[in-house]
């Protein structure tokens, strides 16, 4: 057996599968797609606030994937590419959701959080569904800023609104957050 042939029946490579996918090739989308779409969904769930709105947005997103491919330099991990494009995906959908959703800021505490606190003790579908619950705007700030690793100005133009804006609503996020975390009887560590 030749060496391109071991190839051929092996896994693909990530560069075998972008250039079979920028090619048309069925099989290397359906490949890429299968390898991704698990760890894009647990993405795009972050920033749904249901399971049906993550999956239109990893559909979009994937189908951006497919679309501006050719576009990717492949100076970084395809992975991350992809990562980029379904966070944009969940901003786009946030910004055409946005109106139609009425938040009353009288629902939260109004103390907001001084100290930084961990998830590291909780059940990833509990925590899940608890950022689920929060505001849109608190949700995609949350994702954005203690996620994403985006700093609040950078926030602030992806989401049209201000630093200060997007520091209150991530520490608003944090204190919902914790108040949950309190209400299910468990304690809070908090990070010195």
């Amino acid at each position: 057996m030749t060496a391109s042939r071991a190839t051929v029946t092996g896994a693909p490579t990530e560069a075998e599968l972008i250039d079979g996918c920028l090619r048309g090739r069925q099989l290397a989308q359906k490949l890429l797609y299968d390898k991704y779409a698990g760890k894009m969904m647990a993405v795009c769930l972050r920033y749904a606030q249901t399971t049906f709105e993550a999956e239109d947005v990893l559909q979009e997103g994937f189908l951006t994937v497919f679309r501006t491919l050719a576009s990717f330099r492949r100076e970084c991990p395809l992975e991350f590419w992809i990562r980029r494009i379904m966070v944009n995906a969940a901003l786009r959908q946030h910004r055409r959701n946005a109106s139609l959703v009425a938040v009353s800021d009288g629902e939260y505490p109004e103390t907001l959080a001084s100290e930084e606190f961990t998830l590291s003790n909780y059940n990833f579908q509990e925590l899940l569904e608890m950022v689920q619950e929060l505001a849109p705007r608190y949700r995609m700030v949350f994702n954005l800023y203690a996620i994403e690793g985006y700093n609040h100005k950078e926030i602030g133009e992806l989401l049209g609104i201000t630093e200060g804006t997007s520091k209150s609503q991530y520490s608003r996020a944090r204190v919902i957050l914790q108040t949950k975390l309190e209400r299910l009887g468990t304690p809070i560590r908090h990070v010195s």
